[in-house]
């Protein structure tokens, strides 16, 4: 197998950022896993989501490059089931998106934004 570029992203890992800056533009700052799951199967008819484990670990990789935050929910507001782990995009993960979403729409040949904490 392959090992990937530095400073490059999955394919599931850029459509977890376009459907999280999605999500954001509809007023829905935070979200949990399965709600981005059922989101991304929603919008997007997601192929590339084969399992939880797979989302789990994209979304904590995600989280590593600065493109998403996350943190556990109010305790208060799980009311009887277990709390859920809240991601939020960051500034960087939304210009990650927006690039991505631009390139889409322009495919001629262009860098991919380097993430900040990676060395150039």
């Amino acid at each position: 197998m392959a090992r990937r570029k530095p400073g490059t992203l999955l394919p599931l890992e850029t459509e977890i950022l376009e459907v999280a800056l999605s999500m954001l533009s509809s007023e829905q700052a935070t979200f949990h896993g399965f709600g981005l799951a059922q989101t991304m199967r929603e919008q997007t008819g997601s192929r590339s989501l084969t399992g939880h484990g797979t989302l789990y670990k994209a979304l904590s990789r995600l989280e590593e490059r600065g493109l998403l935050t996350s943190r556990w929910e109010d305790a208060a507001a799980a009311e009887g089931r277990p709390r859920r782990r809240l991601y939020e995009l960051t500034r960087q993960g939304a210009h990650v998106a927006e690039q991505a979403l631009a390139d889409r729409a322009d495919p001629a040949p262009r860098p991919f934004p380097r993430v900040a904490s990676e060395p150039a």
